[in-house]
């Protein structure tokens, strides 16, 4: 792949990203100071950043607390920043949840509570149920992790492990008004599926999560499963007379951006869509498909055009190798494309890191596996392995960003053809 195509797939990412910067999402959406006291909380892998913003645009006092993942700091002259564990929650995190829980405890009618919210929540704000501990919100999280189940279903189990999440936070909030900004990384934008909803009540019944587990097929650990069993009538549904809430950025603003960069270079774009979800290396099956045809056909556009799409696929874990879901959907692709010149792609996460390594997604082509296998690597072995970070490592095909201070879930860019000089 030449750094011409490379450069320009890795613009469209910077622009998908560009369109979810937290001060461009904030700005002229937050209310007008209240009579009391401001408070802000906030959670996930941009809180940090969105903290900062709002530190720049509020007119009033105020002070807050919020967490994001290590690393993904920023930092703010009033709120208070942890950093804690991500997708595996640890004791910092239990920290940042119960300061995020004394934030808004005793407020009052006249107080105003500011959500920051955004995906990566649900690890980082780790606050068992009595009966549980941290391990065992560890084991659910490792076993959520490898089952391959969609995020809005592993969201809705993790809600019945949680003393914050589903609406709990915004009710110890009560009677303050609570106003949430939401950066979502979910398909379909379900403002209470991003985080675990924190501040945006709403979760599902035992018996229904019972069901939701038994019909997924799904391994939770012992000491989970006995309390998911045990439990009882749900408390009281939190009042939302006094909670509003926005999304401020999501993948379809960022894929539109994205889409009009590559228009505006003479590319076409496709916007396939921003909630796509399944195996990554069977959902990556399906884009070559698309993309093959496309460049055979000309449909739905002529060369040089660009493909789109977002969304959270999952992978389901066989073994322990190295990578991400952005870093398998590439490898299943290029698979899928060897041997087919004139397509090149980016699959990344725009948080800036794929998994839990440093990388942010990978670069792919027609000759890709043929690279690897020049390298001794079998590439179908490594993603019967889930090992595609070394797979790209080792031909110098990884696409690293860094932390973007955002979080807007998977982008894809596949491209037929040759972009401009």
């Amino acid at each position: 792949m030449s750094q011409t195509h490379r450069h320009f797939l890795a613009d469209l990412f910077h622009a998908a990203v560009a369109a979810a910067d937290p001060v461009k999402a904030l700005k002229g959406k937050l209310p007008e100071p209240p009579k009391g006291r401001t408070i802000v909380i906030g959670a996930g892998k941009g809180a940090a950043q969105l903290a900062q913003a709002f530190e720049a645009l509020w007119e009033g006092p105020f002070k807050g607390v919020v967490v994001t993942r290590y690393g993904y700091g920023a930092p703010c002259k009033v709120i208070r920043v942890f950093e804690a564990a991500h997708p595996v929650p640890d004791t910092a995190g239990i920290e940042a949840a119960q300061a995020l829980k004394e934030a808004v405890t005793g407020l009052g009618p006249d107080d105003l509570v500011i959500a920051l919210i955004c995906g990566g929540g649900s690890s980082l704000l780790p606050a068992p149920p009595e009966g549980l501990t941290l391990n065992d919100l560890q084991e659910l999280n490792q076993a959520l992790l490898a089952s391959g189940a969609p995020i809005s279903v592993m969201n809705a189990i993790r809600k019945r492990f949680s003393t914050i999440n589903g609406g709990r936070l915004a009710a110890l909030a009560a009677p303050a008004r609570v106003c949430n900004f939401i950066v979502s990384d979910v398909p379909g934008d379900d403002p209470g599926e991003v985080a675990s909803g924190p501040t945006v009540p709403g979760k599902p019944s035992a018996a229904d999560v019972l069901a939701l587990v038994a019909s997924r097929g799904i391994h939770l650990p012992p000491r989970c499963l006995a309390h998911l069993k045990g439990q009882g009538e749900d408390d009281a549904e939190t009042d939302v007379s006094n909670i509003t809430t926005q999304v401020i950025a999501s993948a379809a603003l960022s894929l539109e951006t994205a889409a009009l960069t590559a228009r505006d270079q003479g590319v076409h774009a496709w916007v396939l869509s921003d909630a796509i979800e399944g195996e990554a290396r069977d959902v990556a099956t399906v884009h070559a498909a698309l993309a093959r045809q496309a460049a055979s056909s000309g449909f739905p556009y002529a060369a040089p055009m660009v493909m789109l799409s977002g969304g959270e696929t999952t992978v389901t874990l066989r073994h322990k190798g190295r990578g991400g879901r952005n870093s398998e959907f590439q490898l299943g692709l290029a698979l899928a494309l060897e041997g087919h010149m004139g397509i090149t792609a980016l699959a990344a996460d725009t948080d800036g890191i794929d998994g839990s390594e440093d990388n942010a997604g990978a670069f792919v082509d027609g000759t890709t596996t043929t690279q690897m296998r020049s390298a001794g690597i079998d590439p179908l072995q490594k993603l019967q392995m889930n090992d595609a970070y070394t797979a790209f490592k080792d031909i110098d095909a990884l696409f690293v960003t860094g932390p973007t201070g955002t979080n807007v879930n998977d982008f894809r860019a596949i491209l037929i053809g040759d972009p401009p000089d």
